[in-house]
């Protein structure tokens, strides 16, 4: 599966631009999948719902399964944290899987930016792995610089460095 993240600091504008991004590639007809990483301890059930006790009841993995949807909830306990190649194996298969984060991972990516967040070095400048820069000013980078706003052009960089 074709995989490509979007990467950067906090409050950069990275969820924003996932978000145009999957609404440009779906628009196109493409099925499109998401990997967020986050630091944050998530609890994604409420205390006292079904699946809330089967887990803390010591299940190593809870699915919920309804007409509309399912998912699927996977306990690390001990273990060290998945690799991003190891949760894209368990996605069903689709055009693009869009990632957000794992600004350590050997995938293509490109960086958020924003000035006001007060980043003033770029990521792209140690991170070989980061093909472009969307930005809401215009900072020197050795690789393309996008406006943070232009998803038509972000997107046509993306496919066109997959191959799309």
């Amino acid at each position: 599966m074709k995989h490509y993240g979007i990467t950067g600091w906090k409050n950069c504008g990275k969820t924003g631009l996932m978000e145009r991004l999957v609404t440009h590639f779906t628009g196109q007809g493409l099925r499109v999948s998401t990997i967020k990483h986050t630091h944050h301890a998530v609890d994604l059930e409420v205390a006292g719902t079904d699946t809330h006790r089967h887990r803390v009841a010591g299940a190593d993995q809870v699915m919920l399964a309804s007409a509309s949807r399912s998912a699927l909830l996977t306990e690390h306990r001990d273990a060290p944290e998945p690799e991003l190649g190891d949760l894209l194996a368990q996605m069903a298969p689709v055009d693009l899987v869009l990632v957000e984060g794992f600004k350590s991972s050997d995938h293509p990516k490109v960086e958020a930016h924003r000035a006001a967040a007060g980043t003033s070095a770029l990521l792209a400048e140690t991170n070989m792995t980061i093909r472009a820069v969307a930005s809401d000013s215009n900072p020197s980078a050795s690789v393309p610089v996008f406006d943070l706003d232009d998803t038509a052009a972000i997107a046509a960089f993306i496919a066109q460095d997959l191959g799309l």
